[in-house]
């Protein structure tokens, strides 16, 4: 552990003055070093002070595991400081205590109810819990897409396989020069059938940067589903975990029946963090996978007793996490509200057109995103002629830029430009792109 300056000074200090101004916890050493930052959040350079990411380099990664901004910080060191004072009193109180209040949170920001949703570790373990708890019958099929990531194709391999349901995968276009709306709607209506159980889909690519056309996608599974039983309609699973605080829109209202997201991305909420949410008829035909802690399941054992129904809260897993992250969900949620959903994303999406725009006039890069922001969000996808991805980021990362890959069989370089960002930042890195070019 490095050791600058003002800590050595400050712990000399306290060796200093003696056992008795010693005798501070190591957490309110930790409050006395954060700088102080301006609560008001109208200004994005203000926003940006909130996190206490590196200033020495440009960073614009930020959608691979976010730097928690400070009141996230401050609220997993008080919960901290609450597990490490008396831990079977915090729990007792915050976990057992305060029935739903996460879930509450969580629920004004997707426009659902609180008992529609289930707290998860991350979008891999939603995803999973999920597709083994759907009641997949044999002869059924699971439709996906070609362009998904390893946890979602996983996920449905893993539960087909146990299921005995078979999986096919299309493609949602051919060109990236040729991606529309229509087009992404088109196939998927193409390729769902009568035993086609689930769709299962993600909101933003972070293959490519492509924002699937949600609502459309819902509307026309919709309309395959009219005088289908409801044991033989056609579910939608959603990964949203690139989508989920970058784009303005209310989760809840998007036609998803599952939709599943890590908050440790661009919710900026604690790492280790994520939801799942359906309305109260979905969760009903679900078989939970991981014993819950909820009071329902937990008294019915206690009174041995069968359980009857099933609710979101009873798929949330069971067991000790890492409370005090957990605990600090709704501190993230409560950031972004006070900067202000639509705001987010323009900002977002303002950021993310320059970068666009500048990178497509370049003679050798190719530009995979679409240019528009009825079909991108925060990533951008493209190539730089004659050289590798990762020969891209290692050169941007000379120049203290961070960028990434995309980790697939096709990769490409990536730029996220994100609240952390200003547009200083993302010219100086045009720059650099333009003389690789």
């Amino acid at each position: 552990m490095s050791i600058n300056r003002r800590r050595f000074l400050f712990n000399t200090g306290l060796t200093l003055a003696g056992v008795a101004a010693s005798y501070k916890s190591i957490s309110t050493t930790a409050f006395a070093l954060e700088p102080m930052v301006s609560d008001d959040l109208s200004s994005w350079a203000n926003v940006r002070a909130q996190f206490a990411v590196s200033p020495e380099y440009i960073h614009l990664s930020s959608f691979f595991l976010a730097s928690h901004p400070r009141p996230v910080r401050e609220a997993i060191e008080k919960n901290r400081r609450e597990l490490d004072d008396n831990p079977l009193r915090a729990v007792e109180e915050e976990e057992f205590g305060k029935p739903l209040k996460i879930e509450k949170a969580v629920a004004e920001y997707v426009g659902g109810k609180p008992e529609e949703i289930a707290l998860t570790d991350s979008t891999t373990m939603g995803l999973a819990l999920v597709y083994h708890g759907l009641p997949l019958k044999a002869g059924q099929e699971i439709l996906t897409t070609a362009h998904d990531h390893y946890s979602h194709h996983e996920s449905i391999r893993l539960a087909a396989e146990r299921a005995g349901v078979s999986v096919k995968k299309i493609k949602l276009f051919d060109d990236f020069k040729s991606i529309s709306e229509e087009e992404i709607v088109g196939r998927i209506k193409k390729a769902v059938t009568p035993k086609t159980r689930v769709v299962g889909v993600t909101w933003v690519h972070s293959s490519s940067g492509l924002k699937l056309p949600i609502r459309a996608i819902a509307n026309a599974i919709a309309e395959a589903n009219k005088g289908r039983a409801e044991a033989d309609k056609t579910l939608l699973v959603v990964d949203g975990v690139h989508g989920i605080g970058a784009a303005d829109e209310i989760i809840a209202q998007m036609g998803a029946d599952f939709f599943v997201a890590g908050t440790h991305k661009w919710i900026f909420g604690p790492r280790g963090t994520g939801i799942i949410w359906a309305k109260a008829d979905n969760w009903k035909m679900m078989r939970p996978v991981i014993p819950s802690f909820d009071f329902g399941p937990y008294v019915a054992w206690m009174q041995d007793k069968k359980l009857e129904g099933m609710q979101a809260s009873w798929f949330s897993p069971g067991g000790f996490h890492s409370f005090e992250h957990r605990w600090a969900l709704p501190a993230a949620f409560e950031f972004h509200k006070q900067i202000g959903r639509a705001r987010v994303a323009e900002r977002i999406h303002a950021l993310n057109h320059q970068a666009k725009e500048e990178l497509a006039k370049m003679k050798n890069v190719k530009l995979y995103t679409p240019r528009g922001n009825r079909l991108s969000a925060g990533l951008i996808c493209f190539d730089v002629d004659g050289m590798k991805p990762e020969a891209v980021v290692k050169k941007l990362l000379e120049k203290r830029v961070i960028a990434s890959q995309s980790p697939y069989g096709v990769s490409y370089a990536r730029l996220a430009p994100s609240l952390l960002n200003t547009p200083e930042e993302v010219e100086t890195t045009l720059g650099y792109i333009r003389a690789m070019a």
